[in-house]
């Protein structure tokens, strides 16, 4: 099959298709400002730096998909939250901006292209997809998805316990109706800055049951897939932690990728998803990529591929986000255990 450029390589994959062989995406925000030898609190306010960052880690790697993001506070900064930035680590909320139930009335959904700091965000994307060209292919990120970015505005202990309260629904569905429209507005202006997906970050069942899943997150979430198809991109949702038994209800979502940790059972997982969207990320972050020997980095490249590449629908990465000090070495371990490995065929086909 003659070589695919990134772009041809990914939405073939999403597409239903089989491309020349595995792309690679790197969840790899906190490892690319690391990189770039700045600090934290500088690279996570400014468009220019995070692009930056961004753009010196694929030219080293070469990798298929870019995952542009400026940390998991953004959309809750925008809305007014007060969030505290270190040189070290990334930003974290200072404390919730809803503190009585009346708060909520004062809540006005922020035009992400105007509102710092999604404006910076959105300036990185603009930059990436200039100087990229068309030659990688670019998930500028729509940070948390409804249920988590209400736990921001609310603190976790407060919403979590207002969620599980009947006599609150109608509250509870309001707020996550304001906090759905700002993950559909960002990801939006993320794809009309250049970007050809957008991911939200869902509440798994550590956090929450089936359930209250189905119930409160899986149809927002679906609003912002189906928001996303609708203007020609591409809608991704992610997941931390073990979800296996969340597979049909991701599944029921409609997105068209969905990121998973490798604490999913990869065996089931392929099982239930093949044909009915893709399977982005199954790498282990932080015990193998970030510190693990190359050896041991590529059996663990080989054993994914081994398992979740047969027929397609697959991506492969890191589960979640590298950490900062991830060796580089390991990357292009992976980089090139794809590339000479990476079909989409065993000898059962």
């Amino acid at each position: 099959m003659k070589p695919m450029s990134s772009v041809e390589r990914v939405t073939t994959v999403l597409d239903g298709g089989i491309p020349d062989r595995v792309p690679v995406g790197l969840h790899n925000f906190l490892m690319a400002c690391h990189m770039v030898s700045l600090p934290f609190d500088e690279m996570t306010q400014n468009g220019e730096a995070l692009a930056e960052a961004q753009l010196l880690a694929w030219r080293e790697f070469r990798h298929d998909v870019i995952m542009h993001e400026n940390g998991v506070c953004a959309e809750a900064e925008a809305f007014g939250a007060k969030v505290h930035y270190q040189p070290d680590q990334p930003p974290y909320i200072a404390e919730p901006l809803i503190k009585s139930l009346s708060d909520i009335d004062t809540l006005r959904v922020p035009d992400p292209e105007t509102t710092y700091p999604l404006n910076e965000l959105i300036r990185g994307t603009r930059i990436i997809a200039r100087e990229t060209n068309g030659r990688a292919f670019i998930n500028g990120r729509s940070d948390q998805g409804p249920i988590a970015l209400a736990c921001a505005l609310c603190g976790p202990e407060q919403f979590l316990i207002r969620l599980t309260n009947p006599d609150l629904g109608p509250w509870v569905n309001h707020l996550l109706d304001l906090c759905s429209q700002m993950n559909i507005s960002l990801g939006k202006a993320q794809c009309r800055a250049g970007a050809h997906c957008s991911t939200i970050g869902l509440a798994g069942t550590s956090l929450i049951s089936p359930l209250l899943f189905d119930q409160f997150e899986a149809p927002r979430a679906a609003a912002f897939c189906t928001a996303l198809n609708a203007m020609g991109c591409y809608g991704f949702t992610h997941t931390c932690g073990k979800e296996t038994h969340l597979i049909e209800s991701l599944i029921s979502t409609g997105a068209d990728a969905l990121e998973l940790d490798p604490g999913t059972d990869p065996v089931l997982c392929k099982a239930a998803i093949q044909g009915r969207a893709t399977i982005f990320g199954m790498l282990d972050p932080a015990h193998i990529l970030a510190s693990g020997l190359t050896d041991k980095v590529r059996q663990h490249v080989l054993d994914t591929l081994d398992i979740m590449a047969p027929r397609g629908c697959f991506i492969i990465g890191p589960g979640c986000a590298l950490p900062a000090d991830t060796k580089a070495e390991n990357i292009h371990v992976l980089m090139e255990t794809v590339r000479e490995n990476g079909n989409y065929y065993n000898n059962d086909i």
